[in-house]
């Protein structure tokens, strides 16, 4: 894993995720799933390029059942973007690294989130 990528669980999600100073991408996946492996390097890619301005989380889904459950994941891989604690966009299953980099540059350049539903 690269170096400014963090790993988060249920303990640690609030801090790391909904307190940051800046925004946050998570991405929750498992070590058995194929199509996270090549998510993971994509968001491995993003957070060489975008690390100063945005961080980037991963999650085991598996371990983290509280937060799974808390928003809704059904499904891995699922990205999760985050601004000023609060949810602005979310990415589920295969996709590609341009899709991805649009949500990133939404956020960077102010632009509103898509405002998913999430059961709490």
């Amino acid at each position: 894993m690269a170096e400014n990528l963090l790993e988060i669980d249920d303990g640690s999600f609030e801090p790391q995720v909904l307190q940051a100073n800046k925004p946050v991408l998570v991405d929750f996946w498992a070590p058995w799933c194929g199509p996270c492996k090549s998510i993971g390097l994509m968001v491995d890619k993003l957070a060489a390029s975008y690390g100063d301005q945005i961080l980037f989380a991963k999650c085991n889904a598996d371990e983290s059942q509280e937060t799974t459950a808390k928003y809704g994941i059904k499904s891995i891989p699922t990205l999760m973007f985050f601004k000023n604690g609060n949810l602005f966009d979310k990415i589920t299953g295969m996709t590609n690294q341009v899709k991805i980099e649009e949500v990133l540059k939404k956020i960077l350049a102010g632009e509103q989130g898509a405002s998913p539903f999430i059961v709490q």
